[in-house]
C-alpha cells in the first residue's frame, strides 16, 4: 500500500479483543481498540494534556490491557470534553469521547465512586435535565448539581451575576421532541 508523503493511512489490526474491557465497548459502541495501534497522534493533539492523569493513549492502551479499576479512576474521563481532536488526528478515527461517553455512564449506572466527584455531579445533573426537559434548563440544572454536593454558596455570587445579565433563565422554553429526547436516554428507537 503506498500513499501521498504527509497522507496518513488507516491501519487495522482486525485482531479480536481480548480483554473484558476491550469486548465490552466493542459490544457497546462497535469500536474495537484492538485498532490502536499507539501512534500517539491523539495526544499530541488532545487540549488535555497538560493537565490531565492520563492521555488518550494511554487510555487506549489500558482498554486494551483490560485495565479498568485505573481507568475509572482516572480524571481524564470527567475532565474530556469530547471536541474530538483525538479522533480526528487518529489515522484509524477512533472515537474516543465516544468509548468516555460510554465508560462514563457505566460508572454512573453502576454507582461507582468516580475520580472527580464533582465533575461526575455536573454531568449527571446536566445528563438528568436534558433527559427530564428535553434541553438544558439551567436553574434545574444547577438545583441537582447542588444538592448533590452540598455545596450551596460556594459561586453564589456569580450565579446572582449571571442572572442579572439574563445568563440563567428561570423559565426557558419547552421542547416539542421531548418524549423522543427521554426514548435516547432509555435507548428506544
Amino acid at each position: 500500500m503506498s500513499s501521498q508523503p504527509g497522507t496518513q493511512e488507516a491501519v487495522r489490526a482486525e485482531i479480536e479483543p481480548t480483554s473484558k474491557l476491550a469486548k465490552m465497548i466493542l459490544k457497546a459502541t462497535g469500536v474495537n481498540a484492538m485498532d490502536c495501534y499507539q501512534c500517539g497522534k491523539c495526544s499530541s493533539g488532545c487540549p488535555l494534556n497538560e493537565v490531565t492523569d492520563l492521555l488518550p493513549h494511554d487510555l487506549w492502551r489500558m482498554i486494551q490491557l483490560g485495565m479498568e479499576d485505573r481507568i475509572k479512576q482516572s480524571e481524564h474521563l470527567w475532565l474530556c470534553v469530547g471536541c474530538e481532536t483525538c479522533s480526528t488526528r487518529c489515522p484509524n478515527k477512533l472515537p474516543l469521547p465516544a468509548v468516555i461517553d460510554f465508560l462514563r455512564q457505566e460508572i454512573l449506572e453502576k454507582k461507582q465512586v468516580a475520580a472527580a466527584p464533582e465533575i461526575t455531579a455536573f454531568h449527571k445533573a446536566f445528563m438528568d435535565t436534558v433527559e427530564k426537559h428535553g434541553r438544558m434548563k439551567e436553574v434545574d440544572m444547577i438545583r441537582r448539581y447542588k444538592m448533590d454536593t452540598g455545596d450551596y454558596f460556594k459561586d453564589f455570587k456569580l450565579g446572582l451575576t449571571l442572572f442579572s445579565k439574563g445568563k440563567i433563565k428561570l423559565f426557558a422554553k419547552g421542547v416539542a421532541a421531548k418524549d423522543e429526547i427521554r426514548k435516547l436516554f432509555k435507548g428506544d428507537k
